[in-house]
């Protein structure tokens, strides 16, 4: 087998890029015999001098700026680890317009930028790698990309965030709060200090605009895609809705029907039965469908320094082994909002405190706004659990906006909707 050569540049050096290194530097010989390329890591670029050393990476492979890098005839691929959308988003497209192909993890900046990537990539004639940037090292894009082709992708459904997974799974066993789980995973290394990205969605809803995209090969844009968070999740709900035979989850989930797309993140309860109850602590899942395939799950660790550097290792390796690179020509094209679904259908779990003079009222409310038929269950004194058939979201608003103005009505203290 004739042996490829190809440089790599890093791009940060913090635990995902470190861990890419170590990987890079470990697994280099076993590469080399696998895939016949010899991937030899020609330039690091980290203000962290302190973390060059701790690596053991010889200073003659310190770059000073991206402009070096992209001069350097030797490196073929560049991968980044910076996180956010500058400068990551700058120099990508500074190594891309240079001819290189580029591999990130960063799902913020490839949601929003994906397309400058894409024209960059084609101006420089090089790829976009970003297996690393979704469910951590679980080969979810591959999936999507290579071994879907026979299949219209129908409806997906997933965990993606380990963060939220690891909280909401310890106040399901254990009946602790919200807080007090929040503050051990930060404690844990899962959250960090300032934990809104994970517990409030954003991070979901990157992974759920390029999955989705992927899915149903058009831009799906992050603005397009619904988000609420976990914060508000009261424990209460929690071992309520398990007594109903649900499991909570916050769930990025898409579904794609006559060429009608919706897109949204928030917490859900799942049936006991289904594949992604299961999934425990800050373990990730992605559940799709394909008109021929039928059900696939594919479930693993959605984060990590060295699940992540696996992905990112997988991409560069793919990308040394391609004298051809995959175009995707969705993120080039205009944007067609009006085939995105804001007003979605699914059941929903309300909580109401009222007193039990209220109870026909709040029944007259649901059923003025669709709802002919629902379960009713006394949960507390004045506190009463009303789950839903499938309605609209809008319908679901609307009645708890109504059922407010009841004079019995304390307040609606849960809306949780309910997937299938």
């Amino acid at each position: 087998m004739e042996i490829k050569k190809v440089g790599v540049a890093l791009l940060g050096l913090g635990v995902v890029g470190g861990g890419t290194y170590k990987i890079l530097t470990e697994k280099r010989e076993a590469i080399c015999k696998s895939d016949g390329v010899d991937i030899e890591i020609k330039r690091v670029l980290d203000k962290n001098s302190e973390r060059i050393k701790e690596l053991g990476i010889d200073e003659s492979l310190v770059a000073r700026s991206i402009d070096e890098i992209a001069a350097d005839k030797e490196v073929h691929i560049v991968a980044e680890f910076f996180g956010g959308v500058e400068p990551a988003r700058s120099f990508l497209i500074r190594a891309l317009e240079a001819g290189k192909s580029v591999v990130t993890a960063n799902k913020e900046m490839l949601s929003k930028c994906w397309h400058e990537l894409e024209l960059a990539a084609r101006r420089g004639g090089g790829g976009v790698y970003f297996e690393a940037s979704c469910v951590g090292g679980v080969p979810v894009i591959r999936t999507l990309t290579d071994s879907m082709q026979g299949n219209a992708i129908t409806s997906m459904k997933g965990i993606v965030n380990g963060t939220t997974n690891y909280i909401l799974s310890r106040m399901s066993d254990e009946g602790a709060s919200y807080d007090a789980c929040l503050k051990e995973a930060q404690r844990l290394g899962y959250a960090e200090a300032d934990p809104s990205a994970d517990v409030d969605g954003f991070d979901s809803t990157y992974k759920n605009s390029i999955l989705s995209s992927l899915a149903y090969r058009t831009r799906v844009p992050v603005d397009t895609v619904y988000r609420e968070g976990i914060s508000d999740i009261d424990v209460k709900d929690i071992a309520i809705g398990k007594d109903l035979g649900y499991t909570i989850k916050l769930l990025a989930v898409s579904k794609c029907a006559g060429g009608a797309i919706e897109a949204r993140v928030h917490p859900a309860f799942l049936p006991h039965s289904h594949p992604l109850s299961s999934v425990k602590g800050s373990f990730n899942a992605l559940f799709l469908h394909g008109d021929n395939v039928g059900d696939v799950m594919l479930y693993g660790r959605g984060a990590g320094a060295l699940p992540t550097g696996s992905a990112i290792v997988s991409d560069i390796a793919f990308a040394a082994g391609k004298e051809r690179h995959r175009r995707f020509d969705f993120e080039t094209e205009e944007v067609d909002r009006a085939k995105f679904v804001g007003d979605f259908s699914c059941g929903y779990y309300l909580r109401v405190i009222a007193d039990s003079a209220s109870l026909g009222k709040i029944i007259d409310v649901l059923r003025r706004n669709g709802v002919s038929d629902c379960a009713v269950k006394t949960v507390g004194e004045n506190e009463t659990v009303f789950v839903t058939h499938k309605i609209k979201e809008s319908a679901a608003k609307r009645a708890v906006r109504d059922m407010e103005l009841l004079s019995g009505v304390e307040k609606v203290a849960a809306l949780i909707r309910i997937e299938d």
